[in-house]
């Protein structure tokens, strides 16, 4: 017998093949396919030709299946489930999930959005594991290619190409040792001019070095003398000891060192105004139950933890 080849086929062919088989009966099988009967028989006759067996023969007891036929009924119905679990969405349970989700984010994303939700995440999806990568140029066309699957970002979201949720707005706090000339004033809101006076530590977001203070400066950024960059919001603080510099931070991020007594914490000028902070992701995974799943997860963790 020549072989036959999926593609050479119709494949309503096959479910025919499979209604016949269980029905024994061309009227019937019509019947469940809301066809004519002629129409099931033309498809008998080249289900006949194609396997080159008679497959059903009338007999006095009716329609019998031949050998052939009777070896095709279990392959032919494991099809038919197979095929019907493509076209039904599978229940989502993230107790079974096996998945790494890779996360772009900075170190203070971390500590605010990814690991006030890590308890949870863990009890919810014990198979389940959060890779988290750092910021890059590269990092939105990975969204779109499926190389990482969220983003932790207070970058502004560009919300034609890519989804996004907003997870908190916070506003700005500046850091400096305690017996900086600017910590021995009056408390309250430091001025402009008394921001750009001193100098400063920048904290640069991704391998291009955005600098969210100097855009937010506009046009007296070049007023900004800057003394030392860093990647690292929680590490940056450790910088200000032995300096008269002055570091920018999220006031979440402050948190860590409010009962350090070696620095004291000025609200920032009024220039900066509040961050918003999001969490992306593609068009690709809008539909996928497991990334809504952890963005859902995500934002009611850093929500709860009150950042």
């Amino acid at each position: 017998m020549a072989q036959i080849r999926l593609f050479n086929i119709d494949l309503n062919l096959l479910l025919t093949l499979a209604l016949l088989l269980q029905t024994r009966s061309v009227s019937a099988t019509a019947r469940r396919l809301g066809t004519s009967q002629p129409t099931t028989s033309r498809a008998l006759a080249r289900l006949r030709e194609l396997f080159s067996d008679p497959l059903l023969i009338r007999t006095n007891a009716g329609m019998e299946l031949t050998r052939r036929a009777e070896e095709l009924v279990e392959p032919l119905q494991e099809w038919l489930r197979h095929t019907d679990s493509l076209l039904v969405a599978q229940a989502f349970d993230p107790l079974t999930l096996e998945r790494r989700f890779r996360v772009a984010s900075t170190d203070f994303g971390v500590t605010a959005v990814i690991a006030p939700a890590l308890g949870r995440f863990h009890q919810e999806a014990p198979g389940a594991v959060i890779d988290v990568t750092p910021f890059n140029d590269q990092m939105f066309s990975k969204l779109g290619s499926g190389e990482i699957d969220l983003i932790v970002s207070g970058l502004d979201p560009d919300n034609s190409v890519i989804y996004s949720r907003r997870l908190f707005t916070m506003t700005g706090a500046c850091l400096m040792r305690a017996d900086h000339p600017l910590a021995l004033e009056t408390q309250g809101r430091l001025t402009l001019d008394q921001f750009l006076q001193w100098p400063h530590i920048s904290i640069l977001v991704g391998e291009g070095g955005y600098d969210r203070i100097g855009a937010m400066l506009g046009t007296r950024a070049a007023e900004r003398r800057i003394v030392a960059t860093t990647p690292y919001f929680h590490a940056a603080h450790r910088m200000l000891a032995s300096s008269d510099a002055i570091l920018t931070l999220p006031l979440p991020a402050t948190r860590q060192v409010e009962n350090d007594g070696a620095l004291a914490i000025r609200e920032a000028p009024e220039f900066l105004t509040p961050l918003d902070y999001w969490i992306l992701w593609h068009e690709r995974s809008r539909r996928d139950p497991a990334t809504i799943w952890l963005v859902d997860l995500l934002a009611d963790a850093s929500a709860a933890s009150g950042v």
